[in-house]
């Protein structure tokens, strides 16, 4: 019994003692949460120049197709993909394989012509004197008068022939048409061709265009004449372009416009068909409070930052605007103000009223720090962060 009553005391003193120790614990003030120089800012004015990209393959739109003007058997071609050739050069030959009978024909047809105009000269004289002497009509040389006009008109007409037939003969000669590369050879020397058959391409790699499409709530912020920055792909480089035309009408389809960049390529390094993006930079003559876009957090949808007010983490729901990546800001158009410390990292489990503790900062750091940003061609003004 006694030792019973013992235990029971001694239990009753180590609760006594437990419950002394939670209320002491829990009479402690919470400890702070500290924050070093580079984890608390304040919203900066700055500005922030937008930009508008499109994409798509460039095009040369110096492109000429080598087309047969005369049908016969392809002779010859003189050039192979990927030579350049100069504008009016020799490039091949199309044989006519009748041409020489047909020439034959043509001046046998011409000699026919001629004498037939002669001796309907010659009835015609003779009618004239005839007539004169009243030993024949007038209808009489009426008639004799229009078979020399029918004998002219058809020497004219073997003329005719004969030089189309020497125009087909100078077009059997094939030549190019431009300067420029040898795209694609649509046919082999041996093969018969018809008239207007595709028998070559050749694309002058000077002048490339780039035809992209842009949205139409951005196409009035885009003009003809304005500069452009393409990326292609394979160079680390842009380029420097210009837009040459915009489309009058809107795409239905894809509530677009096309837009067309001329790129001028000197050494004809670029190359048809490759893919380039082009991106129109448009100054920004404003201020924008921004924050980094890494003290922004998003929660149910809605944007928000965390923010130390009186010595504790505040959350404040913030709409936000312009973002621009490069420079990892985003604009704030509500819900802080321009002096609002706020966390520029993401931070798990943090609680709302939690008490923080802003970080300290010298006197000579501070106005070093506010010297170099003040002599900075990036900022637009002076921030006021505490780091």
């Amino acid at each position: 019994m006694a030792g019973t009553l013992l235990a029971t005391v001694a239990l009753a003193g180590v609760w006594a003692s437990a419950s002394t120790w939670r209320k002491t614990e829990a009479d402690k003030p919470p400890v702070p949460l500290e924050f070093n120089r580079s984890e608390v800012v304040r919203p900066l004015r700055v500005r922030m120049p937008t930009s508008i990209e499109f994409s798509g393959a460039l095009v040369a739109p110096s492109t000429a197709t080598v087309r047969a003007k005369a049908s016969g058997t392809l002779q010859r071609l003189d050039v192979a993909e990927g030579q350049r050739v100069r504008a009016g050069q020799a490039i091949g030959r199309i044989e006519m394989a009748d041409y020489t009978s047909r020439q034959a024909e043509r001046e046998a047809a011409i000699q026919s012509a001629r004498a037939a105009l002669a001796q309907a000269d010659r009835t015609h004289q003779a009618n004239l004197g005839l007539a004169a002497q009243n030993f024949i009509a007038n209808t009489a040389v009426d008639t004799s008068r229009a078979q020399v006009d029918a004998a002219r008109a058809q020497l004219q007409s073997a003329q005719a022939q004969l030089a189309q037939l020497e125009v087909s003969e100078r077009e059997a000669q094939l030549v190019a048409p431009i300067a420029g590369i040898v795209a694609k050879r649509l046919a082999l020397p041996g093969e018969k061709v018809s008239v207007e058959q595709n028998l070559l391409a050749i694309v002058d790699l000077a002048r490339l265009e780039l035809a992209g499409q842009v949205a139409a709530h951005e196409i009035s912020l885009i003009g003809v004449g304005q500069g452009v920055q393409v990326l292609v792909e394979g160079e680390n480089q842009p380029r420097r372009g210009k837009v040459t035309r915009i489309a009058p009408a809107v795409d239905p389809g894809t509530r677009s416009i096309p837009v067309t960049v001329e790129l001028v390529n000197p050494g004809e390094k670029l190359r048809a068909g490759q893919y380039a993006v082009a991106q129109v930079k448009l100054d920004d003559p404003q201020l924008h409070l921004t924050v980094p876009i890494s003290a922004v957090t998003n929660t149910a949808g809605q944007d928000q930052v965390w923010t130390i007010e009186s010595g504790a983490l505040v959350r404040r729901m913030v709409t936000l605007g312009r973002r621009d990546v490069a420079a990892g800001r985003v604009e704030v158009l509500a819900g802080i103000t321009p002096d609002a410390d706020l966390l520029a990292l993401r931070f798990d489990n943090l609680k709302e009223g939690a008490p923080a503790r802003l970080p300290t900062v010298a006197a000579g750091a501070s106005s070093g720090a506010a010297a170099g940003v003040s002599s900075g061609a990036t900022a637009a003004s002076v921030p006021t962060s505490r780091l």
